[in-house]
This record gives C-alpha cells, sequence and structure tokens, in this order.
C-alpha cells in the first residue's frame, strides 16, 4: 500500500522540524519545502533567511527527507504586504501574520503541494484540527501559553481537510526534548520574532520607505497639544514607549499611551494612565468574518474572544450579525481595542472564526 504523502513546510525553526520528524516517524512519505516570502533587501543583517534554510537543510538530512525551496515572494506581496501597507496607509494596524497563513502557508503552499500529488500539507503550527460528523474543527493547541490558533482563524472547510498540525498536542517543552534526543542541530534556537519580511529591522524605517510621512501634532481628548508625532501610521493604540512626552508638570506623572487617532486632522490622541477610560472597549465592531465551519455563529450566545494574541479569553456574546460584519459585546471592558487587528472567537477550545476590528466604544 503506497504511503500518504505528506509535504511540511520547513522554517529552519525547531517546531516545524519537529513536526516533519514526528510524521516520518508515523509512517509518511515526509517532503520538506522551505518557502522564500520576501526578496527586498533581505540581508544578513536584519532577515534570517539564509540561516533559516541552512538549518533547514541540515535537519532534513539528518531526518532522511527530501528538502524542496519555493518562492513565493510574488503572491506575498500581492497578497498580503499590498494589503498590510493599505492598512498602515489609512492608520489602520494590520496583522500580517494571520493574512499570511491564509493566503500564503494555506493557498499559495497548499496548491502548490497538491500539484505535486500530497496528500496533506503540514506546519508547526501549534494548534489542532478535530473532524466531527463530517466538518473539521480547528482547536487550540494544547499549550496555551503557545497556542496559534488566532493566527489560522480565516482557515476553511476544504484547507482544514488537507492540513495536518503534528506538535498541537504538545508543550513547547516537549518539542525541545525531541529535538535534543534526535540530535537535531536547532533544538535550542530561540523563536522567531516580529514580521516575517520585517525581521528585526527597526520597524520606523522599514515603513518609511514605502509610505511617506505626515508629522503631526500629539493632543489630548479635551484637545491640548502635549507633543509631536512624526506620522500617524508609526503608532498603534495602547502604545507607550516611543511617544517623546513626560509627565505635564500639573502633578500627574503617570505614563502616557495612545488612545486614539484623528487623521482628518492628522493629530494622535493621547491620555495618562494605563486604565484612562478612553483606552477601555465593552463594544467592537468587526469586518471581513470568516468563520471555519461555513455557517454564522448563534447571536446572544456565550463565547469567548480575543481582541489581540497574547490575551487570555474574554467572555463575550455576538450580540449582531450582518452580511459582512457583526458586534461583540463584553462582559468586561477590553484595554487598547486596536482597529486593523483581528478579533478571534472561541467556544471552550473550539476556534470559531473572526474578523478585522474595525472599531469600538
Amino acid at each position: 500500500m503506497k504511503k500518504q504523502c505528506v509535504i511540511v513546510g520547513m522554517s529552519g525553526g525547531v517546531d516545524s522540524s519537529v513536526a516533519a520528524l514526528l510524521l516520518k516517524e508515523q509512517g509518511y512519505e515526509v517532503i520538506g519545502l522551505f518557502m522564500k516570502n520576501w526578496e527586498d533587501d533581505d540581508t544578513n543583517e536584519y532577515c534570517s533567511s539564509r540561516q533559516d534554510f541552512l538549518d533547514a537543510v541540515s535537519v532534513a538530512d539528518i531526518i532522511d527527507i527530501p528538502l524542496e525551496v519555493i518562492n513565493f515572494s510574488a503572491e506575498y506581496k500581492e497578497r498580503v504586504f499590498s494589503l498590510f501597507l493599505a492598512e498602515y496607509k489609512v492608520g489602520r494596524t494590520p496583522n500580517p501574520d494571520v493574512l499570511c497563513n491564509a493566503e500564503i502557508k494555506f493557498k499559495a503552499f497548499l496548491d502548490h503541494a497538491i500539484t505535486l500529488g500530497a496528500d496533506f500539507i503540514a506546519t508547526g503550527h501549534y494548534a489542532q484540527v478535530r473532524k466531527i460528523h463530517g466538518s473539521y474543527q480547528l482547536l487550540k493547541g494544547e499549550d496555551g501559553s503557545k497556542d496559534q490558533s488566532y493566527f489560522l482563524y480565516r482557515l476553511n472547510q476544504a484547507q482544514l481537510a488537507k492540513a495536518l498540525f503534528p506538535i498541537g498536542h504538545l508543550y513547547k517543552r516537549e518539542v525541545r526534548q525531541i529535538a535534543h534526543a534526535h540530535k537535531l542541530p536547532n533544538f535550542s534556537k530561540k523563536d522567531s520574532t516580529g514580521i516575517c519580511f520585517i525581521g528585526e529591522r527597526p520597524f520606523r524605517e522599514f515603513l518609511n520607505r514605502y509610505l511617506p510621512h505626515e508629522p503631526g501634532e500629539i493632543q489630548t481628548p479635551e484637545g491640548k497639544v502635549v507633543g509631536k508625532h512624526i506620522g500617524l501610521m508609526y503608532y498603534t493604540i495602547g502604545q507607550r514607549q516611543g511617544l517623546g512626552i513626560g509627565g505635564i508638570k500639573d502633578g500627574n506623572e503617570k505614563p502616557w499611551f495612545v488612545a486614539g487617532k484623528d487623521r482628518a486632522r492628522n493629530v494622535l490622541i493621547v491620555v495618562q494612565g494605563h486604565d484612562h477610560p478612553a483606552l477601555l472597549r465593552s463594544t467592537l465592531w468587526a469586518t471581513d468574518l470568516s468563520w471555519i465551519s461555513g455557517k454564522t455563529p448563534h447571536c446572544n450566545w456565550v463565547y469567548a474572544a480575543k481582541t489581540r494574541y497574547r490575551q487570555i479569553d474574554a467572555p463575550c456574546a455576538i450580540t449582531r450579525l450582518d452580511q459582512g460584519s457583526c458586534q461583540i459585546d463584553f462582559a468586561q471592558t477590553q484595554w487598547a481595542v486596536t482597529p486593523g487587528q483581528s478579533v478571534v472567537v472561541y467556544e471552550s477550545k473550539v476556534c470559531l472564526g473572526g474578523g478585522v476590528i474595525a472599531g469600538g466604544e
């Protein structure tokens, strides 16, 4: 009987390496695929793609699987980066990792794998897939501190039917232990941080290359000018560092936080104190909805949601569902709800889907 073929997206990191190793041990025919998604200014100073490729080659050699390389730079620029820039241009803060998963790893990569005759694709994401009554569910990864279902909420039934997440049931420490036991050279490699195409380079410097910046005033909600900003696109809701303003000499030495952007006046709105009411929202609206089951969830049902990756699940209800948008009401106010970021809805461990935050109150 012919083995089922799985093509594993290998990034050079320990997670995808162990994913490939486990699939090989489970009896699949495993092929590694290293994706190159960015070419502009791909230098060793900030971008680690060359070292990542060498790490992937070393691992593939040790576990005895072929490794192929494919360049998705054109697709990435068209489907992910162009939208990333468009969102920043209008003052929102997008999440390119969500788009990269939906458009590159589980679309361009999946399409390529199928043309090669693969039965499945696999990645090193901390998430799980479950099939119930002929439908696929996306579940949180077992390791709550590493769960990556938030970044996968735009996947659909066809994509999940072909997706394997071999390490989703493991904790990170177990993944590193497996890598160490099998003498994989990247067993202790540091997790990558930041946006994949930016790497570790200074974010403002990067954005400035692609978008013109327009300096303006920093004001309080009452209209008091407290400083100057270098361009609204460089700031995000809840940001504290890099504002260039200190305490006002009125006895209030609380730190300043970005609370909003007035694009019409090119003004950055700031407030003092982490728990200032202007930073708190009990309701949000989301657009560009994507539901994993293909069906919209119930209204006025108790769910939980995240408005950012590292957030604890917050009890909520979907109180209105239109064709392309929804309203979500939270049991407790949420801090720094940011337009452009994703709100992801859960029912216990099941990720139902979500949308892009348009605003809140």
